[in-house]
């Protein structure tokens, strides 16, 4: 049965709390949504690697029956050991992406600033546990909430007033490079630059 207004009042819940369960229920969907379209992403990538790898098997079998395959091997075999490599990194990257997404998550960072806090940040120079949680998790957590403090909650991010006014190239970009950006000392008046020039980051 769906979760409707009716359904809802029809149980005799208050007006203002159907409206919050109706409100948490669509996030929940939405967020699941995204989590299945994650997913299919991942199994088309996994297809096509899978692919990839049964076709080099095949072509080393060939090799292997015309009686002149050893160089042709050797490159097959250097060209498996790159895609083994490549395949090992892609877990590697996305095993960090996760982990680190799950600290911005519980550090309170909104939802809609972690895929740009993510673009910024220096994912690959992280150090996972045997669990496949961030190693220094509280220190890295605090981290967090210093560099990202106005991205936390679902509050509008008010970026502190610059002692010098900000750039502007004539198109509406406040900055010309994300580098730019990234040079800035001030924590809120980095974080203020991202959010008003998300074209740089992506968005």
């Amino acid at each position: 049965m769906a979760l409707t207004r009716k359904f809802l009042a029809a149980l005799g819940i208050e007006a203002d709390k159907i409206d919050e369960i109706i409100t948490a229920h669509t996030e929940t969907t939405e967020g699941l949504k995204k989590e299945r379209d994650t997913y299919k992403e991942q199994v088309a990538q996994i297809e096509a690697l899978t692919k990839e790898r049964d076709d080099l098997k095949t072509k080393v079998e060939g090799y292997e029956k015309d009686g002149s395959y050893k160089e042709k091997y050797d490159k097959l075999n250097s060209e498996y050991n790159d895609y083994k490599t490549k395949i090992t990194a892609k877990e590697t990257r996305k095993a960090k992406e996760d982990a680190y997404r799950t600290l911005l998550n519980e550090a309170g960072v909104s939802d809609k600033y972690v895929a740009t806090v993510m673009k910024v940040s220096d994912i690959d120079s992280l150090e996972l546990d045997e669990n496949g949680k961030c190693k220094e998790a509280e220190k890295l957590s605090e981290s967090i909430k210093t560099e990202w403090g106005d991205f936390i909650s679902k509050q509008e991010t008010k970026g502190a007033k610059t002692p010098t006014p900000p750039k502007n190239d004539g198109k509406g970009n406040t900055y010309k490079s994300k580098e730019e950006i990234m040079a800035i000392k001030d924590s809120v008046a980095r974080q203020q630059a991202i959010a008003e020039n998300p074209n740089l980051f992506g968005y």
